[in-house]
């Protein structure tokens, strides 16, 4: 019995450096506590912008916005994506400072290739959205494309990161048919979404 289980042990060991060597396994979960802090915050900020404008965003499909107020929604959905970045970076680098890990290797790379190739196609499709002005598409799209990123990164880091994908496209894919409810779709999935798996992933990797 102590040699199979001794046997088990090796195993699990050989498996975890394996997955070192392949994975980027240093992203922290508090990184996404923190982007989606951020996310309800630029959603909290964007509300009272409507608010305070008589906006009502159920019914932006019938209106044609002004170049200051989309101006400043795409002001604020940059900010929580500068924000969200560099507390994935700082929470990142901490994480594999106190683990031994480098924080830029191939690895990391190839994540990050893997992310940020369909973050930029979206980013591009959601610029056509605002020049046809079918603003009502657009937190949709970016829910969707940024989940097929997650899923397309998920090869290269945590296998948990998948989990959070397939959740984003489902909540994109919702808001997509029920467009007036957008701003609530980008809060839960951007928000909510994140708060959740940053706290699962913490609590699974960092305690």
């Amino acid at each position: 019995m102590n040699q199979q289980q001794d046997q088990l042990a090796e195993l699990h060991e050989i498996r975890k450096i394996m997955d070192r060597s392949s994975r980027f396994i240093s992203l922290s979960g508090l990184s996404g506590v923190a982007a989606g802090v951020s996310a309800l915050l630029g959603a909290a900020v964007v509300k009272w912008y409507l608010v305070t404008h008589n906006i009502v965003y159920n019914e932006i499909l019938g209106l044609t916005l002004t170049r200051e107020a989309i101006f400043f929604i795409l002001s604020v959905a940059g900010i929580v994506f500068i924000l969200a970045l560099s507390s994935a970076t700082y929470f990142t680098a901490r994480n594999a400072k106190k683990n031994s890990h480098r924080v830029w290797d191939s690895k990391t790379e190839r994540m990050l290739i893997n992310l940020f190739i369909p973050l930029a196609a979206g980013g591009v499709f959601c610029l056509v959205l605002f020049y046809h002005n079918l603003l009502y598409l657009v937190a949709p799209v970016m829910l969707i494309f940024y989940g097929c990123a997650l899923l397309n990164a998920s090869k290269y880091t945590l296998s948990d990161i998948r989990y959070l994908g397939i959740m984003e496209i489902i909540v994109g894919l919702v808001a997509s048919f029920f467009v007036g409810y957008g701003l609530l779709a980008w809060t839960l999935g951007f928000g909510v979404l994140h708060i959740v798996y940053g706290t699962l992933v913490y609590f699974k990797y960092e305690r």
